[in-house]
């Protein structure tokens, strides 16, 4: 998971990057809690949220 200090030292492209990243394994574990595969489901909140701040930092560099 990405923690917030970290985020805010990524410049904007490493951030588009995760993000994509991020969106790929939210993707992945939607489809998992479909078919009732998923271990950790505060692990989709989290995600969420770290895509969020990724935003955010990418917003607040311009």
């Amino acid at each position: 998971m990405a923690k917030k200090k970290e985020d805010k030292k990524l410049t904007k492209d490493q951030a588009e990057k995760k993000i994509l990243t991020l969106k790929k394994d939210l993707f992945n574990i939607r489809f998992k809690k479909i078919n009732n595969q998923i271990e950790n489901s505060a692990q989709y909140n989290e995600i969420k949220k770290s895509i969020a701040r990724l935003y955010t930092t990418i917003r607040n560099t311009k």
